[in-house]
């Protein structure tokens, strides 16, 4: 028996959500980069150090905007794989508000102010609860049979 046969036809949409993702983590990964680049900031070192390094400030929000979202991406494909399986127009929905909002989340924190992460980057913070409900509502479902 085929995947297809077992996932709803609607469940392409949470795959194209998750590789959407991934595109945005391979721009968030070449932003820091080039800000490794830009503020002299060698490998392996994860941060800069401000003792050492005038543009510290700069770079470690570029560099935290991209490890906070790889710190949520277990739980973000998590969520998505297992509540699209129950509910996959409305994770993918969930999911969409989430990369978009990542995404200005990332961008603003990469401007060296940290608040500016949450001007329209705080609606990630709506997704997540979204999809752990849907996640709820679809073992609520397996359950009960």
């Amino acid at each position: 028996m085929a995947a297809e046969d077992l996932l709803p036809r609607e469940y392409g949409y949470v795959v194209l959500v998750l590789v959407f993702y991934c595109f945005l983590n391979f721009f968030m990964a070449i932003s820091v980069g080039k800000a490794r680049k830009k503020y002299k900031v060698s490998l392996p070192n994860l941060y800069a150090l401000e003792s050492e390094n005038k543009d510290a400030k700069l770079f470690n929000c570029v560099q935290r905007g991209h490890q906070n979202s790889l710190e949520m991406m277990p739980v973000f494909f998590v969520l998505m794989i297992l509540g699209g399986i129950g509910y996959p127009l409305t994770c993918a929905a969930l999911g969409s508000l989430y990369i978009v909002s990542r995404y200005f989340y990332f961008t603003g924190y990469s401007t060296g102010n940290p608040e500016n992460r949450l001007t329209i980057g705080k609606f990630s913070f709506l997704a997540i609860p979204g999809l752990m409900i849907c996640n709820i509502l679809f073992a609520i479902n397996l359950v009960r049979g």
